[in-house]
């Protein structure tokens, strides 16, 4: 498949739909204290979409060799690296979640993004990654412009994270992203400068670096979808949907309800209004 380069109608239309999903979350934010069990969070999600318009993008969404998922958002609690499926078990003080929302808008667009959530009061530990992973996304953001290559991105986020004693998970990626849930490019996390696709404008793609306390090796659930660290470790993931533009890039999953941005970012971060 090759590289989806949006006209001005799609980037109108994909500033919408990630705008749509990260709203979602501000709907969310407030609700996630300690008791709250993932699988009303899953409800609240698919609340909140009904309520705009837009409909989830992984109930049941079923790429070969995987069952249906059966939930609306994906809640990755602890040592689950991505694509936890809601469950009865509350939340309980210490824990950290990751919760990603893909929606899909009636006409047909795809808006990603996800944030991490801590529960309660959260060891140092557990603070700490999920602040140095926040900033490893927008560290990897920080090198989208025209004429930057993928590798660029990767190497970003990877000598960050290591350089912190963190491992980066490699079997998952970010991806290109417009009518259809998934498209070119693959985004990695880790890489070589100056090496991969070139970046053009209008370009979109998610950046969605999954890093863990522990080592880099995962392993799958026998619910097909669940992926956990291999020693129990944490992990913990953000991600956001950016476009590259003529002159930088614009972050489009970006909201009212959007955790800060860190003061080192200097590039276009907010979507136009």
């Amino acid at each position: 498949m090759s590289i989806t380069i949006k006209d001005e109608a799609g980037i109108a239309a994909m500033r919408e739909a990630c705008r749509l999903a990260a709203e979602v979350l501000d709907t969310l934010t407030p609700l996630i204290q300690p008791g709250i069990t993932t699988l009303e969070i899953d409800r609240l999600a698919a609340q909140a979409m009904a309520a705009q318009g837009t409909r989830s993008a992984t109930v049941g969404y079923q790429p070969p060799g995987y069952p249906p998922y059966p939930a609306h958002v994906c809640t990755s609690v602890n040592q689950v690296v991505c694509h936890g499926i809601p469950a009865d078990k509350p939340l309980k003080k210490g824990d950290i979640v990751n919760v990603d929302v893909t929606v899909i808008t009636p006409d047909g667009w795809y808006g990603d993004t996800s944030r991490m959530f801590e529960i309660g009061d959260c060891s140092i530990a557990a603070r700490r990654l999920c602040a140095l992973t926040y900033q490893a996304m927008w560290l990897g953001i920080e090198q989208v412009r025209a004429g930057a290559r993928l590798g660029d991105i990767g190497h970003a986020i990877q000598k960050f994270v290591e350089g912190h004693g963190l491992s980066v998970v490699r079997e998952f990626c970010g991806h290109g992203i417009g009518q259809n849930f998934h498209e070119e490019p693959q985004v990695l996390h880790y890489g070589r400068p100056g090496t991969g696709v070139e970046l053009e404008p209008g370009m979109i793609f998610t950046i969605e670096p999954m890093v863990n306390v522990g080592r880099r090796d995962i392993k799958e659930l026998p619910d097909g979808w669940t992926i956990v660290t291999k020693d129990r470790s944490l992990s913990a993931q953000w991600e956001h949907t950016v476009l590259v533009t003529p002159t930088g890039y614009e972050v489009l999953s970006l909201s009212a309800g959007a955790p800060a941005i860190p003061d080192f970012v200097k590039g276009v971060a907010r979507a136009a209004a």
